[in-house]
């Protein structure tokens, strides 16, 4: 689990995805035969096909994006406070008294807080506001003229956890999506050699922002499947009736029939539902009412490909307690390995 610590612990906001990109190549040497990277921000990694006949083989797309919820500086005000514009989506009530880390000239570590007065002098009406994420500034406990030193506009900011294991359970932030990469790696070094397809590993920049990475990466690999791979709500919690929990958690992988982006493409779906069945991978089927993953922009990127997500259910997403259960993280390697061997 200490690639997964490594990779949820970084910081890389849309279009920052640097730091992301920087530490999976670090981690993974020698198991592509080419590494890519193109302007959008996009990782490729390119694994060909040992046995290679008249035809080229097929090009298999793992999209797995890189980015997580997070902020860009907007201004700094005259107190040294800074205001933030979100990139994502963040429910306000989980931003709360939050520690962040402000990546400026160097690493700063502030406090993030909505403006206005503390629960011991506000009136009744106030202790029920709810905050817009406009209402919340980062204070760094330094005068202006040391914030503009460190700080400028545009400097990214990531909420700051650490990763720990909690029995079969690893929780921090941002699982969505690195849990993807950690899956997508393990399951090629799984495959070994023996996989027929040449496979295009990507860590797709911007998807928190519209899915902008994977279509631009779609475009220039022009892949005969597209299998994208994120996490899935795992609302089987208090407060949640089951016909709305989408997966249980610690059940298996989930096999997205369909989310608000795309419908998975028929056969891809069967051919991961038979494998799962028949090696007695545990697994669920999954469909989710609203929002949608990189397969949707693969899907409609160029000519007519193949389409498929891959789910890892995870708990309470868009929050610094992201959780993924082990169980889940096999399954998902064990499965995405077995189809890549043909």
């Amino acid at each position: 689990m200490e690639f997964l610590k490594a990779l949820t612990e970084v910081g890389g906001v849309p279009g920052r995805e640097e730091r992301v990109r920087d530490l999976i190549r670090k981690e993974t040497g020698g198991l592509f035969d080419e590494w890519q990277e193109d302007p959008m921000g996009n990782l490729i990694g390119i694994k060909r096909a040992k046995k290679r006949g008249k035809q080229d083989p097929r090009k298999v797309m793992l999209a797995c994006h890189l980015d997580e919820i997070g902020f860009y500086v907007k201004f700094i005000d005259d107190n040294g406070f800074l205001r933030l514009q979100n990139v994502g989506g963040f429910d306000t009530r989980n931003l709360f008294s939050r520690r962040v880390v402000v990546q400026g000239r160097k690493d700063l570590v502030g406090i993030l807080n909505p403006s206005g007065k503390p629960v011991h002098i506000a009136t009744d009406d106030e202790r029920r506001k709810t905050y817009d994420v406009g209402e919340f500034y980062v204070d760094l406990f330094m005068p202006r003229k040391d914030v503009e030193k460190l700080v400028a506009v545009g400097d990214p900011v990531v909420l700051w956890q650490e990763t720990v294991q909690i029995g079969d359970v690893v929780t921090g932030k941002s699982m969505d999506n690195r849990v993807a990469s950690w899956v997508a790696l393990n399951a090629i070094r799984k495959a070994g050699g023996k996989s027929p397809f040449d496979i295009y590993y990507v860590g797709a920049a911007q998807e928190e922002v519209g899915c902008r990475g994977a279509g631009v990466a779609a475009f220039g690999i022009e892949p005969d499947d597209g299998i994208a791979i994120d996490v899935t709500l795992a609302c089987d919690t208090p407060g949640v009736s089951k016909d709305l929990a989408v997966s249980e958690f610690g059940k298996g992988v989930a096999l997205k029939v369909m989310d608000g982006g795309s419908i998975s493409t028929r056969s891809l779906f069967d051919e991961f539902h038979k494998l799962a069945r028949k090696h007695k991978i545990p697994h669920q089927l999954e469909i989710l009412p609203r929002g949608g993953t990189d397969a949707a922009t693969i899907q409609r990127s160029g000519g007519a490909k193949r389409v498929f997500t891959l789910s890892v259910p995870t708990r309470y997403i868009h929050t610094t307690t992201e959780s993924v259960h082990q169980k889940d993280l096999k399954a998902a390697v064990d499965l995405l390995s077995r189809w890549l061997q043909g």
